[in-house]
C-alpha cells in the first residue's frame, strides 16, 4: 500500500486533484468530509465542542454550526489551536481505520487541506503538492463559495504559504493553467504513484 499526502491551499483546485486520481483507481479520503463525521451530534467530538465554545456553535437541528464556528476560530487563534486539539486527533485515528480496509496494493490518498500546518507530512509515503498563484486560488473561492474578496484572502492568509507546502513536497502539481493541462499532470502524477507502489510492494 502506498499513502499519498494531498494538500494545497484553498482554492489550488486539490479536490479536483482528487477526483481525478479517484477516477484512476485511488482510494481517497477526504479529511474534511472526516472532520464533519467525527463531530456529528452523539459523538465524542462534539461532546468535547460543546464543552469548549458553548451552546452559540450549535445549530437548531443539534448538528455544529460550522459557519458560527469558522467565525470563532479564524479570529482567534488560540480558539483555532483548542479546536484543532479536538478534531484532529479523532480524524486521524478514523483515517487510519479507512486506511486499513484498503487492499494491500492500493494507492490511497488522503486530501488534508492542512497537511503541513499540522504537521502531518510524515505521516504519508508521499506528499503532493498542488499550488496556483494567490489571485487565481482567491478568484475560485469568491466564484464558488460567494465569499467577499476580504473574506477570501483573509481565509487564505490563514493557510501556510506554497513556500512551506513545497519544501516538504514529493510532487508539485501547478493549476495556473487550463482542465487540459491539469489532467496531464495528474495523469503523469498518477503514473509516478503507480512506479512507486509496484517498487514500495517488491
Amino acid at each position: 500500500m502506498l499513502t499519498v499526502g494531498l494538500t494545497g491551499g484553498i482554492g489550488a483546485g486539490k479536490s479536483v486533484v482528487a477526483r481525478r486520481l479517484a477516477s484512476y483507481g485511488a482510494i481517497v479520503i477526504d479529511t474534511d468530509h472526516l472532520a464533519r463525521e467525527v463531530v456529528e451530534p452523539g459523538t465524542e467530538g462534539h461532546a468535547q465542542i460543546v464543552a469548549q465554545f458553548g451552546p452559540r456553535v450549535i445549530a437548531e437541528d443539534g448538528t455544529i454550526d460550522r459557519a458560527e464556528l469558522a467565525t470563532v476560530v479564524f479570529s482567534d487563534p488560540n480558539a483555532r489551536e483548542h479546536l484543532n486539539a479536538i478534531v484532529h486527533p479523532l480524524v486521524a485515528a478514523r483515517a487510519a481505520e479507512l486506511t486499513a480496509r484498503g487492499p494491500v496494493d492500493a494507492i490511497v490518498v488522503h486530501e488534508v487541506p492542512l497537511l503541513v500546518e499540522i504537521g502531518w507530512q510524515d505521516r504519508y509515503d508521499v506528499v503532493v503538492v498542488v499550488k496556483t498563484s494567490p489571485d487565481i486560488a482567491v478568484g475560485r473561492i469568491v466564484e464558488a463559495r460567494g465569499m467577499s474578496n476580504d473574506d477570501a484572502w483573509a481565509r487564505a492568509n490563514t493557510q501556510a504559504g506554497d513556500e512551506e507546502r513545497v519544501a516538504v513536497a514529493d510532487y508539485v502539481i501547478s493549476n495556473d493553467g487550463d482542465e487540459a493541462q491539469l489532467e496531464a499532470a495528474v495523469g503523469e502524477l498518477w503514473a509516478s504513484l503507480r512506479l512507486r507502489s509496484r517498487g514500495a510492494a517488491g
